[in-house]
């Protein structure tokens, strides 16, 4: 015969088992031997909030040049290198220009002779031994020998090119020796002081914009964040991406370098967006949670999920109702189920 000690035994403990969970609080494990936790709270509340829209763009010096020669002949002097500063009328660059001094000497050397005789003529039509004619004859030669001059002049200064305004060197395309010929670029500079950032802006949302228009504007590589007037706004969109050209001031003292990368905000039309203080949220690893006050003085625990930062409050994308109350600043060791005093 089988003994019934083990059946008695487990009946007993079942009992007991079930006597116990009755007694057991819905909260949670230990949350009401908790001391009450004394908070501020703020209402999670909706707001007409204007959407914005990231566009990437470009800084760019408001002054750029890209010097190129306009006569043939080999490089003697580039005195320059890559990144010096230079000022406005600076020798950046000599072309060897032997054939056009000899012009401007052969010029220079017929004007000397059509002089001469144009004071001939015009003293012997005083004596009566020339004629009005002939000295006019002159008149025109000497003007011609003037223009020669001129011209083989323009000519051999195009042998030196000079900076047209104070700025650095940003690129260098030749080198002392080299032949330069007409059209060839030799080097760029840019300005050092105006800078603009230029972004390429969805044509959808270019038909708003007007000069004098501000923007957001952030350089990642340096953490600099400023606000800039719309300066330029292209008339035509890009065919194939359809995009605007737009140029944005950088103001003056900013920080900036000719090439950065940046992040430019463009205000939207207004969407109704839930906010909650940026200092009720917390994080877990992961993931992002709130503490709301519930009905019944107790702590609930909520996880949301947020999205832009808007000055003191954070967008709430889930995880939240209007009109729920949230605590800020949640203590350390507040737990779900704690109940909860609310500061004034």
């Amino acid at each position: 015969m089988k003994s019934v000690r083990p059946l008695l035994f487990a009946a007993a403990a079942a009992a007991a088992f079930a006597g116990c969970s009755r007694h057991e609080t819905p909260d949670a494990p230990g949350a009401g031997r908790l001391p009450v936790a004394k908070v501020t709270v703020a209402t999670v509340h909706v707001a007409d909030l204007a959407a914005f829209t990231d566009v990437t763009g470009t800084v760019r010096p408001v002054q750029r040049a890209v010097l190129a020669a306009k006569l043939m002949g080999a490089i003697e002097e580039f005195p320059v290198t890559l990144g010096q500063p230079v000022q406005a009328g600076e020798v950046l660059v000599k072309i060897a220009a032997g054939e056009v001094s000899a012009r401007v000497a052969q010029a220079q050397s017929q004007l000397n002779s059509a002089r001469r005789d144009l004071d001939r003529e015009r003293d012997l039509l005083t004596k009566g031994a020339s004629t009005a004619d002939m000295v006019r004859s002159l008149e025109d030669r000497f003007s011609m020998t003037q223009a020669m001059v001129r011209e083989a002049e323009t000519m051999l200064s195009y042998a030196t090119i000079r900076a047209p305004f104070d700025g650095v060197v940003s690129r260098k395309l030749a080198n002392s020796g080299d032949f330069a010929s007409p059209g060839l670029p030799l080097l760029e500079i840019e300005g050092s002081s105006n800078f603009q950032v230029e972004a390429a802006v969805p044509d959808s949302l270019a038909a708003g914009l007007a000069a004098g228009t501000t923007f957001s504007v952030e350089i990642p590589a340096t953490g600099a964040r400023f606000t800039g007037p719309l300066a330029e706004l292209s008339s035509a969109a890009d065919a194939d991406a359809h995009t605007v050209l737009a140029k944005i001031t950088v103001p003056a003292g900013t920080t900036v370098h000719s090439g950065q990368f940046a992040r430019v905000a463009i205000t939207g039309n207004p969407v109704r967006t839930l906010l909650v203080p940026a200092a009720a949220v917390s994080t877990l690893g992961q993931l992002e949670r709130v503490f709301v006050a519930g009905a019944d003085g107790r702590a609930l625990l909520r996880l949301v999920k947020t999205g832009a930062t808007r000055g003191p409050s954070v967008e709430v994308l889930a995880g939240l109702d209007d009109g729920e109350r949230v605590v800020v600043a949640p203590p350390a060791g507040l737990s779900e189920g704690q109940a909860l005093e609310i500061l004034p």
